[in-house]
């Protein structure tokens, strides 16, 4: 038998200010000291470095993504007829960004395969309001694999079957300008 559940508030790491968190949420920028905070199951509230890409104008609304680079290595590709090799950008390092925030699946790989192909400027910019972010890190790599069979699926040799492994390095959480859901 377990005790009673308590709930226990969030605090800045750095002041001490309650993080107004809502439900589902996983990653705060500190109101007060501007602290980047996030929710790890195992530590609690840790600092974790929170950037906001600089405006290129003004966007309707800014939405949280993880950006991570990493390498993609195949070790089987095969296609109906005869077997083409795997797209050349899988030959060194990509980066990789995806929605940190509750999204369908299907619109996560598009996004992750826009940004693909057209990068996000990654420069930061004046600091945002960081909001809806409920992706947690270990999430990341599950969509960055749909993101690449979409890409190698969406080739014209029609692929049959393909192996591969994606390795990333630490992500980084950026506030985007956002357009659409």
């Amino acid at each position: 038998m377990t005790g009673p559940t308590t709930l226990v508030p969030l605090e800045c790491v750095r002041c001490h200010t309650p993080v107004p968190a809502e439900p589902d949420e996983i990653a705060w920028i500190c109101q007060t000291c501007g602290q980047g905070l996030l929710l790890d199951e195992t530590v609690g509230l840790r600092p974790i470095a929170i950037q906001a890409a600089a405006a290129q104008g003004e966007a309707p609304s800014w939405k949280p993504f993880w950006a991570v680079s990493g390498r993609v290595r195949f070790s089987r590709r095969v296609s109906y007829g005869h077997d083409v090799a795997p797209e050349a950008r899988w030959a060194q390092p990509v980066r990789f960004v995806v929605p940190a925030y509750a999204t369908s699946v299907e619109t996560a790989v598009a996004l992750g395969v826009r940004f693909l192909e057209r990068p996000p400027v990654l420069q930061p910019g004046e600091p945002r309001a960081l909001h809806g972010a409920s992706v947690l890190p270990d999430q990341i790599a599950p969509l960055v694999r749909f993101v690449v069979l979409s890409i190698e699926a969406a080739r014209q040799d029609k692929l049959e079957a393909i192996d591969f492994t994606v390795e990333l390095e630490t992500p980084e959480l950026w506030c985007l300008p956002s357009e659409g859901p």
